[in-house]
């Protein structure tokens, strides 16, 4: 029997909770989204709980006060984006005819190059000379849309369960982490619980600042916008600012969207200056002011390693990964300082730096 060594047990339980993960994506979000809620809905309670109030009612107050919140800012905030919505699919609409008869036109007649046949007219004709497949075709664009819609039933199963799920873990939050806590072996759990009170630390930061950025940077791009005329501010405010939880994608997608929307709308570039000094403003803003002060330097993680990590979770686990991503870089962060500090009181350490005095003194 090979006897193994305990980094190599670790090793394996590490991959094989890598796998799990990875098989059971498809079930993991409305869980992961349960616990990250859990998780920013603790400290409220704890501080509830402190003041007298049971668990359980402190956990009705918190889970009351944050849907009540959340069903007024839906309530608000869905009409206003369902007509920006509709307005986008217009400005769509009228930005392909635009493409077609202006935009195709003016670009064939400067590089030279043949008239073709309307895009209408081709497909007419080459739905005319395969109109035996077209058959097959219909049942392949059915299928798609019959599992689209079985996605969005389950898609909507798991928006129900989200707050059940919500509930009884905010419940029994400070039971699962004494639990977990006592099933740590005694000579790690010092260490352990050090090393968990940083990561928490680090992710209660993340949580907690970062959205408060991302709320403040789409009120800003929205009433930037707004102020500039473009009537599709809102969306795209709100598109801008949920993007900027990656560095500088929401100023690219943004400054790209709403210029091309300020193209479209108006007759003149003074309207896209506009749009470009309100996405400078806001990226201004963002680096000087919001995530200093409301995030600080606790998370520490470099602009390249948030996207590598936020590409790296979406193509191993999927959204599930895209949302696991910022957290567990964090948490590997702490994870690789601690080691770091552990080799340098190594005898490994401490042997090269001695073999290199010994070589200076010679």
């Amino acid at each position: 029997m090979i006897e193994l060594s305990k980094p190599v047990w670790g090793l394996i339980a590490a991959v094989a909770f890598m796998l799990l993960v990875h098989l059971l994506a498809p079930i993991l979000m409305p869980f992961l989204l349960a616990a990250v809620l859990a998780y920013i809905g603790d400290p409220l309670a704890d501080r509830l709980e402190a003041r007298g109030m049971g668990r359980t009612m402190a956990v009705v107050t918190v889970f009351f006060v944050l849907s009540l919140f959340a069903g007024l800012v839906m309530l608000v905030t869905v009409p206003l984006l369902i007509a920006q919505i509709q307005l986008l699919i217009e400005r769509i609409y009228d930005g392909v005819a635009w493409l077609q008869q202006t935009g195709l036109p003016a670009l064939r007649h400067h590089l030279d190059l043949p008239e073709q046949k309307k895009p209408m007219d081709a497909a007419r004709d080459a739905l005319s000379k395969h109109w035996g497949s077209a058959g097959g075709i219909f049942f392949y664009l059915w299928d798609k849309v019959s599992g689209s819609s079985m996605a969005l039933l389950a898609w909507t199963a798991n928006m129900v369960l989200v707050p059940v799920v919500t509930f009884y873990l905010l419940r029994d939050w400070d039971v699962l982490m004494a639990a977990i806590r006592n099933l740590l072996p005694r000579s790690m759990e010092a260490r352990t619980v050090v090393i968990a009170q940083q990561c928490d630390e680090i992710l209660g930061a993340f949580a907690r600042g970062q959205l408060l950025v991302m709320l403040a940077l789409a009120v800003t791009y929205t009433l930037g916008l707004w102020i500039v005329g473009l009537e599709l501010a809102l969306v795209l405010g709100v598109v801008a600012g949920l993007a900027s939880i990656v560095p500088y994608l929401g100023v690219i997608i943004g400054i790209s969207a709403a210029g091309l929307a300020a193209f479209f709308q108006f007759d003149s570039l003074w309207p896209m200056a506009g749009v470009a000094a309100v996405f400078g403003i806001g990226q201004a803003l963002e680096s000087m002011v919001l995530t200093p002060m409301l995030v600080g330097d606790k998370i520490g993680l470099h602009p390249v390693v948030v996207i590598f990590a936020i590409l790296a979770g979406g193509q191993l686990f999927g959204f599930v990964g895209i949302l696991l991503a910022l957290p567990v870089a964090a948490v590997i962060k702490v994870m690789i300082n601690h080691l770091h500090d552990y080799y340098k009181q190594s005898e490994l350490y401490e042997s090269k730096r001695g073999a290199l005095e010994l070589e200076v003194d010679k």
